[in-house]
């Protein structure tokens, strides 16, 4: 037999509602769903309406191609000695198609000896007379190739002072910092021309 406990009638009964901690547990979770859902959704919705902005412009490199022309490049040719001849033959066989971004262009005469790279046009020109170099005068060592410069109006001029058979590129001043572009061109030197039996002392390693 169950007995089960008899209410007190004459105990007032609380009649006040009490919250349904289900309900409220269920509610905050929804809540917290919807928040990023509205996020989301009010930003695609100005995304859409906000005005395109252009694109921003690629910054200028190095390596960026330029437009030039394709015209052979006046180049005086005078006649070489054969020993110098043979060596000129072979530096021009190892110059790169292009040094840098300038691609390699031809030129009206001697390109045996000579050769030009992009527009304005960059040069190449093998033999000639070495430079006078003074004692006070810099000189500059870029891969293993030693340069002296000469500042020209519109170029600076560089030449091989510590090889067999003379080198001479010119720059045109539009290309900044002339000895990089030497860079590739020094490469080939080293590969084709060989080492003069004195050199001056900043040339040195």
């Amino acid at each position: 037999m169950t007995v089960s406990p008899v209410p007190d009638e004459s105990r007032p009964v609380d009649e006040t509602p009490r919250p349904d901690r289900t309900n409220r547990r269920a509610a905050l979770v929804a809540a917290l769903i919807a928040l990023p859902v509205t996020v989301a959704v009010a930003g695609f919705t100005f995304a859409k309406l906000a005005p395109d902005e252009p694109a921003a412009a690629p910054a200028p490199s190095a390596t960026a191609a330029r437009p030039q022309s394709t015209a052979p490049v006046e180049l005086p040719a005078p006649a070489l000695a054969e020993r110098p001849a043979t060596v000129c033959r072979a530096l021009v066989s190892q110059l790169p198609a292009r040094v840098r971004d300038l691609a390699q262009r031809p030129v009206t005469a001697g390109p045996e000896q000579n050769a030009a790279y992009g527009d304005p046009a960059l040069t190449v020109a093998c033999g000639g007379t070495p430079p006078i170099v003074a004692a006070t005068d810099e000189v500059w060592s870029v891969n293993k190739v030693c340069w002296h410069a000469v500042q020209e109006a519109d170029a600076t001029v560089l030449t091989t002072v510590d090889r067999e058979t003379p080198v001479r590129v010119r720059v045109p001043k539009q290309y900044e910092q002339p000895l990089q572009w030497a860079a590739p061109i020094s490469d080939a030197i080293v590969s084709a021309v060989p080492s003069a039996k004195s050199a001056p002392a900043g040339c040195a390693a």
